[in-house]
């Protein structure tokens, strides 16, 4: 049940970035991801790499204690201490060029309260638009959910089931380690400290071990769905579902769903699914 929040005002809030769509830091991009990415054409970049443009660059004294740049500036100033990627949808309108400079404009969607087995949500859904000198290449709906500390004894990890199995195929296998975290958290300049700090990750928040980022996992279904469908997606819908820590082996698997669409998903060793997707073409 969505209920307001005291936030209202901060909705309609917006902001331009820009950056460039660099070839160094592709190569360092496909790099990092080496096996989970689609080939593409010279000069093309990877579905996925626009989550590493454009980053906030918040100096140490703009960052809270879980290495976040602090709210209260751009998103509003939350309550709920702990903050994850709930998901998003991605339309896919023309690919990134290598070179080519992009501008991201950002407003504050919608903010709702919610109620959920771990107590309560706060969901920010951020609208992205990224533009290049060729016109609008992505149009990005972000979601982002606060939620409370965990209670004495609760384990983050212990949010959702494994999902019945259901005929798949296996596009690749998913283990991700610390120097995969490490690579992609310096690509996105993202501080999180789930991400690398292993006593905060499991002391504070309550998780198994460090946690892979969400547009990374979004990233490799994005990719995967790009080899299936033998080109990207025009659009791309995906959302998180329990975290995925480094010390798991997983998989990624995928199915038709429909006519030109494709359900394609990230599942542990116990068949329990971490993040989920929906590709269309």
């Amino acid at each position: 049940m969505s209920e307001e929040t005291p936030f209202q005002a901060w909705i309609g809030r917006a902001r331009s970035d820009e950056d460039q769509v660099s070839a160094t830091a592709h190569a360092r991009f496909r790099a990092t991801l080496e096996g989970y990415l689609a080939p593409m054409e010279e000069g093309v970049a990877t579905p996925g790499f626009h989550w590493c443009l454009a980053p906030e660059c918040a100096p140490p004294s703009a960052l809270g204690s879980d290495g976040h740049p602090a709210k209260g500036t751009f998103l509003p100033p939350v309550e709920l201490p702990r903050r994850m990627w709930a998901g998003g949808v991605l339309d896919l309108l023309e690919p990134l060029r290598l070179g080519e400079a992009v501008q991201r404009r950002t407003r504050i969607d919608s903010i709702s309260r919610k109620s959920g087995k771990s107590g309560a949500l706060v969901f920010v859904a951020l609208y992205h638009e990224l533009f290049t000198p060729r016109g609008p290449a992505i149009r990005e709906r972000q979601d982002i959910v606060y939620r409370e500390d965990r209670r004495p004894g609760q384990s983050t990890d212990d949010l959702t089931l494994a999902v019945p199995a259901e005929e798949s195929k296996r596009i690749s296998a998913f283990e991700p380690d610390t120097i995969l975290l490490f690579r992609y958290s310096a690509l996105t300049f993202n501080s999180h400290r789930i991400h690398y700090d292993h006593e905060y990750a499991t002391r504070v928040e309550g998780h198994a071990g460090l946690v892979v980022h969400g547009p990374l996992q979004a990233t490799v279904l994005l990719n995967a769905a790009t080899l299936t469908g033998a080109r990207a997606p025009a659009r791309f819908a995906y959302r998180g579902l329990a975290p995925f820590t480094v010390g798991t082996r997983g998989s990624v698997r995928a199915r038709p769903d429909g006519a030109d669409q494709l359900a394609v998903w990230m599942e542990d060793e116990t068949g329990r699914r971490t993040m989920e997707a929906r590709a269309s073409w």
